[in-house]
């Protein structure tokens, strides 16, 4: 009687990590959209920074009427300037701010809001045209492709927000609507955000190991690009009421730190107050101004502690400076009680702000290239 022999397992078979090298070459294959949507972001910037110019040089009213394609050449020859300027004083803002306005003088009101229009246009087509590109040579993720349609999209409606921001000041005003600027301001940068985010999400870089700290910092810095635009916004609104050329002292208020409630509700119907009462609505750009700093310190003294000597912290130290940096810009400005240049300089500082602030956001996502490793898993 044979005896039945044990039967030996089999080895264990080790197992060996799934190849990165599809992953690795999808996202050098992906390094040109990153690029693209980085020049689109650069483009956005400046756009944003020659709007501030023609606002105050209150060039913004000097073109009366919206051609989306003719539009894009200015008047050419004598004869077309001068039915330019006519157009010009069927408007209030000749009648009572430039009756003694001459030809030449006109022509440097209308060079900005021009150029204004036409890098709206230069960005429109750098998204389109490269976005028909990608997709039709077949370079675009499932994923990609409704995310950086909806960035063309959000272009398209801020020009239209645009139109509605002139259209607001050529009848019963002498500038636009502070609502409409406002509007467009932000309109701009979310479209700003967008494009840094999706450039950002093409980035590659390792999943990491996700912690309560690291949990906790990506709602503080989710939070700080919210309150970001939140001040945007605000500032818009003390733009559009010029209310920069008042209170211009710092910390105070005409000798308050808080201005009485008599001067931050005189008008009724009280919710007017935030949008239409320079009083509140400096106040509340102030206001919202020490609620960004306090947060960014916050967060970084929780980066410091929670993810010490990482590009975490840095990068939320970075932040803290990039906002000390922008309030004592803005403090200048108001001190100055607004010259051009510091005006410019910080519109265009607050959207080094926001870039810095979704930068850092979108890096505490991991992985980054989440699209990309889906699609070369799949």
């Amino acid at each position: 009687m044979s005896i039945p022999q044990a039967r030996t397992a089999p080895a264990p078979v080790a197992l060996r990590p799934a190849s990165d090298a599809p992953a690795a070459s999808r996202a050098r294959s992906l390094a040109p959209l990153r690029a693209w949507l980085w020049v689109v972001a650069g483009c956005i910037f400046a756009m944003v920074v020659v709007g501030g110019a023609t606002r105050l040089t209150q060039s913004g009213l000097s073109i009366t009427e919206w051609k989306p394609v003719m539009g894009a050449l200015p008047p050419l020859g004598e004869a077309a300037w001068a039915a330019e300027f006519d157009r010009y004083k069927q408007i209030p803002q000749y009648a009572l701010l430039n009756p003694d306005m001459t030809l030449s003088g006109f022509k440097s009101i209308y060079y900005w809001e021009w150029a204004h229009r036409l890098l709206g246009r230069i960005v429109g087509s750098l998204v389109l045209l490269p976005l028909a590109f990608f997709w039709l040579t077949g370079r675009l993720t499932p994923a990609l492709k409704p995310r950086l349609v909806g960035l063309f999209l959000l272009g398209g409606v801020q020009g239209v927000i645009g139109w509605f921001m002139v259209k607001s000041g050529l009848s019963a005003r002498t500038d636009v609507s502070q609502y409409f600027l406002a509007l467009h301001l932000v309109t701009a940068s979310l479209a700003f955000v967008w494009a840094i985010w999706l450039a950002e999400g093409l980035r590659r870089a390792p999943a990491g190991r996700q912690t309560p700290a690291l949990d906790r910092l990506r709602r503080t810095a989710t939070a700080l690009v919210w309150l970001v635009l939140l001040q945007i916004g605000l500032g818009a609104f003390v733009a559009g009421l010029h209310a920069g050329l008042v209170y211009n002292t710092w910390p105070l208020m005409d000798g308050h730190l808080v201005p009485p409630l008599a001067d931050l509700a005189r008008q009724s119907p009280s919710w007017s107050n935030l949008f239409e009462n320079v009083t509140t609505v400096q106040f509340d750009h102030r206001t919202v101004a020490y609620a960004v700093l306090i947060l960014a310190l916050f967060h970084a003294a929780d980066a410091w502690s929670g993810a010490p000597r990482t590009g975490v912290s840095r990068r939320a130290g970075l932040l803290v400076a990039a906002v000390l940096m922008q309030a004592a810009i803005g403090i200048t400005t108001l001190l100055l009680v607004v010259p051009l240049w510091a005006a410019l300089l910080h519109q265009g500082f607050a959207m080094v702000v926001l870039a810095t602030a979704v930068l850092h956001r979108r890096r505490l996502s991991a992985p980054a290239l989440r699209v990309v490793r889906a699609s070369a898993g799949a």
